[in-house]
This record gives C-alpha cells, structure tokens and sequence, in this order.
C-alpha cells in the first residue's frame, strides 16, 4: 500500500496532492484548489513571485501607450533584469538554475525559480530579500518544492511548437540566448550564468537601472 502510494504522489492519479504544484510551484486554483499544496519550509529553490514586470504588461508586444515594442527592446529590457537579479542572488551562494516565466497567467507571470546548490544558500537569501523591493514592487519570496525542471518546463514551448500560448501551465522559460547556455548533464541546461553584453552607453547610464541598483544597496545596508 505505502509503494502505491508513493508511486502516485504528485501525480494526475493522486487525488490528495496538486499535481501541478508539487511540479511547478504554482497551480492556477491558489489556495480554492481542492487538493493539498505541500508547501516545503525548506528547499534549494526559492520562487520570487510576479518579480519580472514585462514592458508589455497590458497588451503583449505593445507599451502602456498603445505603441508597439520593437522585440529586441523587450529582450534588452528582460537581459538587463536577469543580470541584476543573478548578480544579486549569488552573493548568497552558487546559482544551479535561474528561470523566469514568459507565461501570462497570473500564477506564473513574472514568476523567478532561482535553485541553489545548497539549502542553507536558499534560505540565507529567503530571509535577506523579506521586505525589500526591487523597482519600487515589495519582493514575496517563498521556497519552492520545484527541484527538477526538467519535469516543470514546457518542452513545446523551447520547439516553438506549444499552442497553448502564455496560458501555459508548465513554465515557459524565457530566453536569455541559447549559446550562452550550460548544459551540465542537464542540470544547468535551464540557467547559468547571465550573458556579458556590451552595453550602449545610453542604457548603462540609465537612471531607471541605476535607481533599481541603489535600492538594493541601500536595503542590503540595513538588514
């Protein structure tokens, strides 16, 4: 009985346990779904929820103004944010995985999964980024069961071939070039080091990215 059950947790078969959650971290019910999300009070992989605020936040591919936005703009705009978050996040220790949705739902939009090599790593900056905030938004942070990405990744969506769209509900990891990725035995295959690109000296000098940086000195300062 015990092997049965074990075979079945965190399956579409177990009626007890989110299947979704335990593979994702996140299931579009939240807390009406009516099974049981085992939140862990420990793990490698901490969640910060909602972080990645895209420029096209109201309409896909178009500004608050109506504009439409030129797409290397957008991954300009997403670089300069998963540079910033992995060079905060590693000063608690090394990073195995980095990942920030491209899904739309409200679940998983803007969801950053950052996996450590270690559980302690996690949780020294589970509590460092408690009541900070990054671009003027307060950081929730909160551990994550995910621990294989493998299995939380939509692979159709890395083949261009998902028809689901953003309304995925498994993670569509946003690119930060596929050349500059690892691929350790398949462990680091989803995150690694950001890329080292030349910035235009208009964008290193832009005050919106400074002001995001200063704040997250100044509360660093204070903790």
């Amino acid at each position: 009985m015990a092997e049965h059950l074990a075979s079945i947790f965190g399956t579409e078969k177990d009626r007890v346990n989110c299947p979704f959650y335990f593979k994702i971290g996140a299931c579009r019910h939240g807390d009406r779904c009516s099974r049981i999300h085992n939140r862990p009070t420990i793990s490698p992989t901490i969640v910060l929820m909602n972080m990645y605020q895209r420029p096209d936040m109201i309409t896909p591919g178009v500004d608050a103004q109506g504009q439409p936005i030129d797409p290397r703009k957008m991954q300009e705009h997403f670089e300069d944010f998963y540079e910033d978050i992995f060079e905060e996040l590693s000063k608690f220790g090394e990073i195995e995985t980095l990942n920030v949705c491209d899904n739309l739902s409200d679940h998983m939009i803007g969801n950053v999964y950052v996996q450590f090599r270690e559980e302690d790593q996690a949780a020294a900056a589970h509590t460092a980024l408690q009541g900070r905030f990054y671009s003027g938004r307060l950081i929730i942070v909160d551990f994550s069961p995910v621990t294989d990405f493998r299995e939380a990744t939509c692979r159709q969506y890395e083949e261009n071939t998902c028809t689901r769209g953003g309304h995925c509900n498994f993670m569509h990891v946003k690119q930060i070039g596929r050349h500059e990725r690892h691929d350790d035995g398949g462990r680091r295959r989803y995150g690694g080091s950001p890329p080292r690109r030349a910035r235009s000296p208009v964008r290193e000098n832009s005050e919106e990215r400074r002001a995001k940086i200063e704040q997250w000195n100044r509360e660093r300062e204070t903790k």
